[in-house]
């Protein structure tokens, strides 16, 4: 019996020290629990790479709030929060719009965008894969319903019986949402707490939530969940649609980074943590989900893109004359609302006139009369260009050339000739705009370049053609996202 309890005791005491010796063998059965694939495989990209690349590529999604075309000028809640962040973080910006929701985070964890920046519900089972960043705002979970099609005639009694005002009441009906959407994790827990089955319809994912609004009050689909916000401002014009019964408490909406990705997180919380705090903060805020008035009028213009694939009101002239020189009508596009964002009687304080922004002496020697006439400075325009287009034809990279065009529209063919010699001059190519021409047009603004003898044209604020190059090629990457070639 001695040598039995010996026994046990030795046995306790080695299984003790085994548990607290570090370099033991113990295997934890706990330890392929904590073990993450997703996130052990996703690309070790952190903010020292996405500095040194410069740019910030973050993911969006077309949507009335989110991102969008109006009257040619890309907008939205995300959109402008991102420039920004772009703008402080002194990285370029670039765009990359989701084809579908239900791969994001596989796009993010290959290393393709490092932010998924359109709100999304902070859920334990998402973090599983990804990190959230701080919030954007607090919002919750309501039902989207359709009143009956006589609503306005019916007394108030009849109308309150013949909508849902508790959740409860949707045992054994259906909702209508996107499938891996933190709306479908609500519907399953709503569905646990009330000891009842709802039935739950999956859309495809690539709809937006004002879309599948718009199928509820069509009658297509019978019920539906939006955040609170977004609901409030897509069923603004939709008086049939009650969105009156919650279905959650306050959830926080945030972006989405790599969970690797752990100093790019840091510095965007501490931006979003600062910029929460601010007043041009809520004025963004407030112009995409309280303005219900200048929703109302975004939605129901042809020149909203999620509605009609149209940028202008005169495409068609615009399409007319792009063909004549041989270029996108959508980059023509983006130079006429650079010069005067479509509108004809637009006047710069040196005299420049129209929709293209022509000078007098220039409009004289093209031909235009009336350079506030739509059709005749679309005309002239184009024909200068064509003019300057032919002066580069030893310049064989399609878009180069038409960079240069841009340039010497806006400032002068002599000035970009000279930026062209002075490019010659300190060994870089005359002929590509991209770190080449660029800098040599930026550097004519300063007396010990524009003063050599080989600059035949002086003095030149190299910062306007070069914005104007840039912002018109930006803009211009937008409209290929939103608007297509017919």
């Amino acid at each position: 019996m001695k040598r039995f309890t010996e026994f046990f005791l030795f046995l306790f005491i080695f299984c003790a020290s085994a548990c607290k010796n570090p370099n033991s063998t113990n295997l934890n059965i706990n330890d392929d629990e904590d073990y993450n694939p997703i996130v052990a495989n996703s690309v070790d990209r952190d903010l020292d790479a996405i500095k040194a690349d410069g740019v910030l590529r973050a993911m969006v999604i077309y949507s009335s709030t989110s991102y969008f075309l109006y009257k040619g000028q890309a907008m939205g809640f995300e959109y402008e929060l991102l420039q920004l962040l772009a703008k402080d973080l002194n990285l370029e910006l670039e765009v990359v719009v989701s084809k579908d929701l239900d791969s994001e985070f596989e796009v993010l964890n290959r290393g393709d965008v490092d932010l998924i920046a359109h709100g999304m519900t902070v859920t334990n089972q998402r973090k599983w894969e990804v990190d959230f960043t701080e919030y954007l705002f607090l919002t919750k979970q309501v039902l989207v319903q359709k009143k009956p099609d006589n609503f306005r005639r019916l007394s108030w009694k009849k109308l309150d019986r013949a909508l849902i005002h508790d959740p409860i009441e949707l045992i054994g009906d259906t909702v209508s949402i996107r499938r891996n959407s933190a709306y479908y994790e609500r519907l399953q827990s709503l569905s646990n707490e009330i000891g009842g089955h709802i039935y739950i319809d999956t859309l495809d994912s690539k709809l937006s939530t004002g879309e599948i609004m718009d199928m509820v009050a069509e009658g297509n689909i019978k019920y539906t969940i939006a955040d609170e916000n977004l609901a409030k401002i897509n069923a603004s014009h939709r008086p049939i649609l009650d969105i009156a019964v919650p279905i959650s408490l306050s959830q926080r909406i945030a972006w989405v980074t790599r969970k690797k990705s752990k100093n790019f997180r840091k510095v965007v919380n501490e931006w979003i943590r600062k910029e929460r705090k601010t007043t041009r903060y809520r004025v963004i805020y407030n112009k995409y989900f309280k303005n219900k008035r200048a929703f109302k009028r975004r939605t129901k213009s042809d020149y909203y893109s999620l509605k009609n694939n149209q940028i202008s009101v005169y495409d068609n002239l615009i399409k007319n004359y792009a063909k004549k020189i041989g270029w996108d009508w959508r980059l023509l596009a983006s130079q006429i609302y650079q010069e005067s964002k479509f509108e004809p009687e637009s006047k710069s304080w040196a005299g420049a006139m129209g929709l293209m922004q022509i000078m007098p002496a220039t409009a004289a020697y093209l031909g235009v009369n009336n350079p506030s006439d739509a059709n005749e400075s679309i005309r002239g325009g184009t024909k200068y260009l064509k003019q300057i287009h032919e002066g580069f034809e030893n310049i064989t990279d399609s878009i180069n050339r038409i960079k240069l065009t841009l340039a010497s529209y806006n400032c002068g063919l002599g000035h970009v000739l000279d930026a062209q010699r002075l490019a010659k001059a300190n060994r870089l190519d005359p002929n590509v705009w991209n770190d080449n021409l660029e800098p040599m047009l930026l550097a004519l603004s300063r007396p010990k370049n524009y003063n050599k003898p080989i600059i035949k044209y002086g003095y030149v604020r190299g910062s306007e053609p070069v914005n104007y190059v840039n912002q018109i090629f930006d803009r211009y990457g937008h409209y290929k996202e939103f608007i297509q070639l017919e």
